[in-house]
């Protein structure tokens, strides 16, 4: 099963918020998602949705057929923070963290599905 992917470093909003995003596309297929992410009023919705063509662009490169491409993984992980300083009182400082994330996306195709089998219920016995 082929699959292709996609990594975006420091892009500049909190991993927690990025996550939102990222939860709605999970497991989606992928002409659903694009449409879906226009739609979708966050921050982080216009970078995962150019990161998931960018992974699109890598499949066809790649000779893999797009129809049926679904968002198999996707992670947010925290990328590197930068630390800036917030004067307080007394000649003081308090840290502030600017956090940065990290995601990785990977397409590959749905797998088929299996047609589940039913059994029969038999009916309980009468008594003598």
């Amino acid at each position: 099963m082929a699959t292709a992917h996609a990594t975006l470093s420091n892009f500049r909003q909190a991993p927690r918020k990025m996550r939102m995003v990222a939860n709605i596309v999970r497991g989606k297929k992928v002409t659903d998602v694009l449409t879906n992410l226009d739609f979708t009023a966050k921050k982080a919705a216009q970078p995962i949705k150019t990161l998931i063509m960018s992974a699109l662009a890598n499949a066809k490169s790649l000779d893999i057929p797009t129809e049926n491409l679904i968002v198999k993984i996707i992670k947010v992980d925290s990328g590197a923070i930068m630390y800036r300083r917030r004067p307080a009182a007394r000649g003081s400082a308090h840290p502030i963290r600017k956090r940065t994330s990290a995601i990785f996306i990977e397409l590959g195709e749905a797998a088929p599905k299996k047609k589940v089998r039913v059994a029969k219920e038999v009916a309980p016995k009468a008594k003598k």
